[in-house]
């Protein structure tokens, strides 16, 4: 009786002699005070610890690589809040700014500075001088006429030429 068939009746099956034999010799003997250098590993069980070694390797490098991208995203994330830091502070102090400038324009303002920081005084009477000025105008007319030539290729050219005669 073989060791894969289907088995179709409720009875259970016997075990082979040859099965047993197997399943024993299969069986790793552990040898316990055998000296390292005299114990022989077999190269089925030096493939298989080259392909774990090589498994452990590789996800500790996949796991190295995302711990490394998520330190450079968080540096970026941190370096966008500074800058957006930065803009809020400089567009509230480009407001005060503005706020200032028009205030500054303000007509009494600009007579108080000048009175305080720069010594001025309005005019009197006596510093007053009148200019009179001839009613001639001074504005010349052109008497030349301007001719003003376009750039034509030699279709635009062929057709002026047709058309205007």
């Amino acid at each position: 009786m073989a060791r894969n068939e289907y088995q179709y009746t409720t009875n259970p099956r016997k075990i082979d002699t040859e099965y047993k034999q197997n399943k024993q010799k299969k069986k790793l003997k552990v040898v316990e005070n055998v000296p390292r250098q005299k114990v022989r590993i077999s190269k089925e069980q030096k493939k298989n610890q080259f392909k774990l070694t090589l498994f452990v390797i590789a996800i500790f490098g996949i796991l190295l690589t995302i711990s490394y991208r998520n330190s450079q995203i968080n540096e970026e994330f941190t370096e966008m809040q500074n800058l957006k830091q930065e803009l809020a502070s400089l567009q509230k102090e480009n407001e005060q700014l503005r706020v200032s400038i028009e205030n500054g324009l303000n007509l009494s303002n600009i007579e108080k500075l000048a009175k305080e920081k720069l010594g001025m005084q309005k005019l009197t009477n006596k510093q007053t001088k009148y200019v009179s000025l001839p009613k001639k105008d001074y504005v010349e007319s052109a008497s030349e006429e301007v001719i003003i030539e376009e750039n034509k290729n030699w279709f635009q050219e062929f057709v002026d030429k047709i058309f205007n005669r």
